[in-house]
């Protein structure tokens, strides 16, 4: 975990004595007891961003608890602000809970399904003198207010008579004032502790298009008016909302208890899912694709859904990430490895393997016969039988990754230097003989020499080698391009300390690798289809890529052994630099 308040991975508030958590607790008990007859929930998106992976944890909750108890589970655009909604996050929304694996069936609402009726309970609200239109400005408003330890005064306009009331309402309503001139407040307490219940505006004046209702209407009701009768329209039994909304319990309770709602919904409050290295708050997304940061909201470096799913993760890694996670009362930091670890997990089980080169150094095999090649049989999946085999070719003239060569290794390094025998994947065992370099010298090819009696990977006299190798042939390869990600920002907490989060932007968080040599059956990848690169990591063909130009995404990569020796190594000789975190990449049965 990250900071020193954290929670730990187990969430320790998130369960009961009865074995699950607060919110399933409660569910059960209004069952029980006849408090409700069946679960209806909600999750209520504001469509005015895309999806991101905290908006997953309450979309596994909310249709996940309807599922659990036989109720059903709406899905409502809270679609009250026409200057920052659009169609397009309308449509984005609706697919990434669909590609999350939940359907809310014929119960598809919008806010803006119910502006008739909540401008009469804000009628309502007038005549029962509990209501009034202020002409404040925003920055008087702002004073009359007070602050968290001065209570607020009342606005000189909170005694207009009802009749005055409801004519400016209505006259807003038509549009006779311009934009900001006015609001409608509710008549709570001045002097309440909780800032929600100081007047807080129910209506704005506001001429904009609604991407539903068009120019029909000139004034829109906020948030926390428009939420909470919507639930009660829709019959909603339990209102999940995350632990900002807190302080706004009282105001939902408030209005519902003095409008002539139809039922009576119930809040409840749980922890928003905070993920390191990182930022899931919609403004600063929308920051991040306006200004030019990312390539937009489905950059596989964004923790949107759309983006995630670019990327290649799997829906059923998120589900099972919200599950580990819980749901509790307290906030915590979550580490990106407990993510990461949940997609390694899935996709180690879905992906079909393959070989592929990232940084390819030429072999030249002397002893393999000019002009010829060979097909050798390659496991798809060795985690699913049923997955079969593949064939791959094998030439004179081959690949291996840069990294898995040195002229004069330190200890523990098993892979390939001259005149040692290493293991080529499902080919043959390989000793290196001559080292070519250029002007430079650097070394740019290796002349090897195989062993015939070894096809298939194995020595017929038994001899054992310490390292398997992948490799791509130059005769059978495709050339292509794979985007390797990294954290979308180099600090765990982006912005901490009231710095610009902009600033902790991770400069290394995209890599993109030209010339990568892999199998030719990659021309095939569909797009968000897992593939492991062995040795590598998970990948999945991004929607750019042509069967002439591959193009793969890194999803995730998997642990680095080689790495581990090396940070093992400084410590035990006591190295004072910090280790650099190394591309992910592991041997194929265990070798380094």
């Amino acid at each position: 975990m990250t900071g020193s308040d954290a929670q730990s991975d187990s969430n320790c508030d998130s369960s009961s004595d009865s074995g699950q958590d607060f919110v399933r607790d409660i569910i059960s008990g209004d069952l029980r007891d006849g408090r409700v007859a069946s679960v209806v929930t909600r999750f209520p998106p504001e469509p005015n961003g895309y999806l991101h992976i905290g908006h997953a944890k309450s979309i596994c909750l909310n249709f996940g608890v309807a599922a659990e108890f036989g109720g059903r589970c709406h899905l409502r655009f809270d679609d009250t602000n026409p200057a920052r909604e659009d169609q397009e996050y309308i449509d984005s929304i609706q697919r990434d809970v669909r590609w999350l694996g939940f359907d809310w069936g014929d119960h598809l609402h919008y806010a803006s399904d119910y502006f008739q009726q909540l401008y009469d309970w804000a009628e309502h609200l007038i005549q029962a003198g509990k209501a009034y239109v202020d002409d404040l400005s925003v920055e008087d408003m702002r004073a009359y207010r007070g602050t968290v330890t001065e209570a607020g005064r009342d606005s000189p306009f909170r005694g207009r008579s009802v009749d005055e009331n409801l004519d400016l309402f209505r006259r807003m309503r038509d549009g006779e004032f311009p934009d900001g001139a006015c609001v409608l407040r509710a008549k709570i307490d001045m002097a309440s502790g909780n800032m929600n219940l100081r007047d807080p505006v129910l209506y704005r004046i506001l001429r904009a298009t609604h991407p539903r209702t068009g120019d029909d209407w000139r004034i829109y009701p906020n948030y926390d008016f428009a939420h909470g009768q919507s639930d009660a329209i829709e019959g909603i039994t339990h209102s999940l909302c995350t632990l900002e909304f807190a302080d706004h319990r009282p105001l939902y309770d408030w209005l519902l208890e003095n409008l002539p709602t139809p039922s009576t919904p119930r809040q409840y409050e749980f922890a928003r899912l905070n993920l390191a290295y990182t930022v899931l708050s919609k403004r600063r997304l929308m920051q991040l694709v306006d200004d030019g940061h990312v390539t937009g909201w489905d950059d596989p470096r964004m923790p949107s859904l759309a983006g995630l799913r670019r990327r290649g993760v799997p829906p059923e890694a998120i589900r099972e990430f919200v599950a580990r996670i819980g749901v509790a009362r307290a906030d915590s930091i979550i580490e990106m490895a407990q993510l990461e670890n949940c997609i390694r997990e899935n996709l180690n089980k879905a992906a079909q393997r393959r070989m592929a080169v990232l940084n390819p150094l030429k072999i030249v095999i002397e002893n393999y016969p000019e002009g010829e090649t060979e097909i050798l049989s390659a496991v798809n999946n060795p985690e699913d039988e049923t997955a079969g085999t593949r064939d791959i070719i094998f030439s004179r003239e081959i690949f291996i990754e840069h990294e898995d060569f040195m002229e004069d290794p330190p200890r523990k390094f098993f892979r390939m230097t001259p005149g040692r025998e290493v293991r080529l994947r499902y080919a043959y065992f390989i000793t290196c003989t001559e080292i070519i370099k250029n002007d430079a010298g650097e070394v740019v090819e290796l002349r090897c020499t195989y062993d015939p009696a070894t096809r298939g990977g194995n020595a017929p006299d038994g001899r054992k080698v310490k390292a398997t190798l992948h490799w791509a042939s130059a005769a059978a390869s495709v050339k292509t391009e794979i985007r390797v990600y990294d954290h979308l920002f180099a600090k765990p907490d982006p912005g901490a300390g009231g710095g610009d989060f902009v600033d902790d932007l991770n400069p290394a968080s995209l890599t993109v690798l030209t010339g990568c040599m892999a199998e030719p059956a990659v021309r095939d990848a569909e797009p968000g289809i897992p593939i492991q690169f062995e040795r590598q990591g998970y990948f999945c063909a991004d929607p750019d890529s042509t069967p002439d130009h591959p193009v793969f995404n890194r999803t995730v990569g998997l642990r680095d052994a080689w790495a581990r020796v090396q940070t093992q190594d400084q410590k035990k000789g006591g190295g004072q630099q910090k280790q650099k975190e190394k591309k992910q990449r592991n041997g194929a049965d265990g070798g380094t």
